[in-house]
This record gives structure tokens, sequence and C-alpha cells, in this order.
């Protein structure tokens, strides 16, 4: 059976936790990635004033960054979902970028966790579109005219849900693959500086599947607010 070092395995293996540690590497590594966010978030915050620092100009840079690109694909009423966006998009990249780290596994490199994320933005997706539309959102699924609708209707779901299997395996498939790529050089190769290339694909890749995984979650909520066509 294969078997990796990774650092919060090992400690909470320690402790006592030996099978959960082994058994459920994604969701101890996610909330480390949670405690990574919560740490960064109450650091920064901490001492805000009207005339900001590096810290704070740091953090209102990211966070204006992400809203401005939202806001560009929405509109103003993007500013409903900011929150979970730009939580989703930071914890996607967070779990990325912890693979890179020797002795670390990318949450996201774990179909459960990409599963969670996709399913949480389609529910999210519907929740927009009924609130903003009420049982009228039903329309979003009939087509534009009334005699296809039964053709249209079971077209519409399944596609909905391809999106669940399409952030999910998108996701996962990049990440998965930087994970084992990474650990065969590590390997091999590692007392020779192999793997350093791929590290630097690899911070690219990690940026551009949370990008993605944004990009797409943001025209889909974008979509459940437009009227029926």
């Amino acid at each position: 059976m294969e078997s990796h070092f990774y650092y919060i395995t090992e400690i909470l293996s320690f402790f006592g936790f030996e099978h959960f540690a082994h058994k459920w590497q994604h969701v101890t590594h996610s909330w480390f990635v949670m405690l990574i966010m919560l740490a960064s978030g109450i650091f920064l915050v901490r001492g805000i004033k009207t005339l900001p620092g590096k810290k704070q100009s740091f953090l209102e840079y990211i966070i204006t960054s992400i809203e401005g690109f939202i806001i560009s694909i929405t509109g103003p009423e993007g500013k409903m979902f900011f929150p979970f966006i730009a939580t989703v998009f930071l914890y996607i990249l967070i779990c990325n970028l912890l693979g890179l780290i020797p002795g670390f596994f990318s949450p996201t490199a774990d179909t459960n966790t990409t599963l969670a994320l996709a399913l949480a933005t389609f529910f999210y997706t519907h929740y927009i579109g009924i609130k903003y539309h009420g049982i009228k959102y039903v329309k979003h699924f009939l087509g534009p005219v009334p005699a296809i609708a039964p053709l249209m209707l079971p077209i519409e779901i399944i596609g909905h849900f391809a999106r669940v299997m399409s952030l999910t395996i998108r996701l996962f498939g990049n990440i998965f693959g930087k994970e084992k790529i990474l650990g065969i050089l590590f390997a091999i190769a590692g007392a020779y500086l192999a793997p350093l290339p791929v590290m630097v694909l690899g911070l690219l890749v990690s940026f551009v599947q949370a990008l993605v995984f944004m990009l797409l979650a943001t025209v889909y909520f974008a979509g459940a607010m437009e009227e029926a066509h």
C-alpha cells in the first residue's frame, strides 16, 4: 500500500488519532488550511487604520481585486455573493499551494473536497436564482418556447448536474496530477533539484485552477440572476 509522510498525520498519530489521521488526510489538511485563513484574517485586520500601512494595503488589494473581477462579470449585484466567491477562491488557492510544500497534502487533490466545493456552488447558484426570481426561476429550465419545454427540462437538469461533475473533476484532476508528479520526482531525483521546474509550474497550475473555479462559479451565479429567455 502506498504511504506518504505528512507532518499533520504524524502529529495526530502521536496523540492517538492514527486511524483518523491516515484515513482522512484531506479533512485534517483542510482544517489546517481553514486555520491558516482564520489566523491570517485575524492578523491582517488587526490595527486597521484610515491611512493603511503595508499589511492593510496588501489585504485591501486582494479584496478589491476579487471584488472588481466579480463585478466586471455580474455588475453591482455581484457584491451579494462576493464573500462566498472570495472565500472559495482563497481556500482553493491555499489548498493547491499547500501540496507544493514537502510533508503536506493538497486537500483539493481528493475528490471529497472538490465535490463538496462543487455542491456548495451548485446549491448556492439555485439559491440565488430563487432569491432573484422566486417561482419564476423555473423558466430557466424550460427554454424560450413552451412547446419544447418537455424536451428542455431534462436537458437543463442534466446540464446543471454536469456542472457539479465538471467542477469536481477539473480541479481534482489537475491538482492530483501535480501531486503525483512532484511525489515521483522527489522520490527519484529530489537531491538533484529536478522537481524545481515542476514546482514552478505547480505554482501556476495552483493559481489558474483557483481562478477557473472562481470564474465558473461567478458565471453560474450571473446566469442565475439573469431573466429567462
